[in-house]
């Protein structure tokens, strides 16, 4: 099951937020270093070039490698996983060194000062991302708490058992139809929101609330669902749907006499998987807040969740507002330890 990692101060080495930032920090060391030993511009661009000649093989040699013993390295004991990391790094700079020797692209013969300077970069890394992995840890406690305040508003659970109470007697058959959904709605809230679910239960989630919705606004509510075929594998985050279909009821749609209609669209796009959800614009003052918590929140667990491999886009003219949610078609990878 995928969740949010954290007690592993090793990153997922996946990711292209990590690996952004390793590339990032190992060419500003290399930039760095050039500046310290040089003399004149000239001479600062000409060491540049050298030290970017042996610092892109080993981003080139050792990201593809901890890619591939990821899951390896987050089923061992944290210290351990980071003396590998150290490890792989001294012996890729040691043979690199060996290499560009004998190949006659380098005079030097000190293989140990440079093995030494790259596990002293990549030590200085381990413990950047082990502090990043500390410092999130305050923030998942609070994706949690505030994904539990921001779900099924209150002003949903009225309406429903409203809903129910007049259909009691003339419909028991649709009455008992929403409490089911109704069931159903929040026995997903007990799930731990550190958990991936399948976008399938995600999407039924939905239909299930609109269902309910359906049933209290009748005609006024107007849906369209346009879903391609995808992974059967293919997770999500919990409540990434629902939130942003209540948000569409209860500011598009609801505010209207003549109601208005949703459409959601769920497609891939090459490697990303695309979640749309476009209503009618009718009231932009009535409770501005809850939009912007619920979106917020969302924002906040796919940053924890993908870094900087997902998105949330919105999109605002006279009449339509859009909501766009682009992750990473290998979600489904995200088998973490926790």
């Amino acid at each position: 099951m995928g969740s949010i990692r954290q007690k592993h101060p090793l990153p997922d080495w996946r990711n292209l937020g990590v690996i952004f930032r390793v590339a990032l920090a190992a060419n500003l060391f290399s930039i760095g270093a050039a500046l310290a030993s040089a003399n004149s511009m000239q001479s600062w661009i000409g060491h540049v070039l050298v030290n970017s000649a042996w610092v892109e093989p080993m981003l080139f040699i050792n990201l593809p490698l901890l890619a591939i013993f990821r899951d390896l390295l987050w089923r061992c004991p944290p210290r351990l996983a980071q003396a590998f990391v150290l490890f792989l790094v001294g012996a890729s700079a040691m043979l690199l060194h060996d290499g560009m020797y004998f190949l006659a692209l380098i005079e030097s013969t000190d293989i140990w000062r440079s093995c030494l300077m790259a596990v002293t970069v990549a030590a200085c890394l381990l413990f950047y991302f082990e502090l990043r992995a500390e410092a999130l840890s305050p923030r998942l406690e609070e994706a949690r708490l505030s994904a539990l305040n921001a779900r099924i508003r209150p002003h949903f659970f009225f309406n429903a058992l409203n809903t129910v109470l007049a259909l009691m007697r003339s419909d028991p058959k649709n009455a008992e139809n929403v409490l089911e959904n109704l069931a159903e709605l929040f026995r997903s809230l007990l799930k731990t929101p550190r958990e991936l679910v399948p976008l399938s239960e995600e999407i039924a989630l939905g239909r299930r609330y609109l269902e309910i919705e359906k049933l209290r606004l009748g005609e006024r509510l107007r849906v369209f669902w346009e879903v391609e075929a995808l992974p059967e594998d293919m997770r999500v985050p919990p409540l990434i749907l629902q939130p942003l279909l209540e948000n569409a009821v209860y500011h598009g749609v609801e505010p209207s006499d003549k109601g208005g209609e949703i459409r959601v669209r769920i497609s891939l796009s090459g490697d990303f998987f695309q979640l749309e959800i476009t209503n009618s614009a009718v009231s932009a003052d009535r409770n501005p807040s809850g939009n912007h918590m619920a979106l917020d929140n969302i924002r906040q667990r796919l940053d924890l969740y993908y870094d900087m491999e997902a998105r949330l886009e919105r999109h605002a003219t006279n009449d339509r507002y859009q909501v766009r949610i682009i992750l990473p078609r290998r979600a489904s990878d995200l088998s973490l330890p926790g």
